[in-house]
């Protein structure tokens, strides 16, 4: 299925299935709750035009959903990228999704802000409970529907109120696999192999861990690394955050031990 029916076709009684009693159920939530993340955190940060989103509404939440627009190759070029990443999802391949803003053409290596979307696969339920107060790992549909519209609440409060990006800032997206099940010589379609080699961010870094969605089948993460100069206005409450001390920090692309670990 393509992005662009998940993207204009959107509608809540889909976005959020009476009950996830099998993988596919829940597989369609994570694409389509990735799909809204990727386009709320596009149409905020202005990365794109308004011609290239529709309007379309997540219970009471309003939000904009990402369209192919013949008017704006970028859009349809992040179309094309989802159906690599829909590719992925569906073979359990794909465990991290990094999108990065880079403010040269020439030197996609500096970035100036990064997008961290981390995936896990369980058929016994997620191995985090989805509250520490719960004394069981069932994750129940009601759990999923309130974690699910909780994320794109803190995307939406964290993108307004970050300061701008520059003008005419580029993306990229890169993909990290599960090395002990995707096979060596696989590539998703509109992607090409590419080095897990460091970046360096242009900057003050500040990690942001927005929030996490699971399933009994599923677990998404999503996180942000930003300015910390852009974080001026945005309540500390609302999001946790920690800070690097290190004024310009490498930041490695590939997975390192402690990611893997906790997911």
């Amino acid at each position: 299925q393509r992005l662009i029916l998940v993207f204009s076709n959107l509608q809540s009684a889909v976005v959020f299935p009476n009950k996830i009693s099998t993988e596919q159920q829940s597989l369609m939530l994570v694409k389509r709750l990735l799909a809204v993340a990727v386009s709320c955190i596009t149409y905020l940060r202005g990365i794109f035009p308004e011609s290239a989103y529709g309007t379309r509404y997540m219970d009471d939440v309003c939000v904009k959903i990402l369209r192919e627009d013949k008017n704006c190759p970028g859009s349809t070029q992040l179309v094309k990228w989802y159906e690599g990443l829909q590719d992925m999802l569906q073979l359990c391949f794909l465990f991290t999704l990094k999108m990065q803003v880079y403010t040269h053409p020439e030197d996609p290596q500096t970035i100036t802000e990064c997008y961290h979307f981390k995936f896990k696969y369980t058929h016994n339920g997620p191995l985090l409970d989805f509250s520490s107060k719960r004394n069981d790992s069932t994750i129940t549909c009601a759990d999923t529907k309130k974690a699910s519209i909780l994320l794109i609440r803190k995307i939406y409060v964290l993108m307004q109120n970050l300061s701008p990006l520059p003008d005419d800032v580029c993306l990229t997206m890169k993909l990290f696999y599960y090395d002990e099940v995707t096979p060596s010589d696989y590539q998703p379609p509109g992607f090409k192999e590419g080095e897990c080699e460091g970046v360096i961010f242009e900057g003050e870094p500040m990690y942001l861990n927005v929030g996490e969605v699971p399933t009994p089948f599923h677990m998404l993460k999503v996180k942000v690394t930003t300015e910390k100069q852009r974080m001026e206005n945005v309540d500390k409450s609302i999001i946790k955050s920690r800070e690097t001390s290190v004024p310009l920090q490498m930041i490695r692309v590939d997975k390192d031990e402690e990611e893997n670990q906790n997911m």
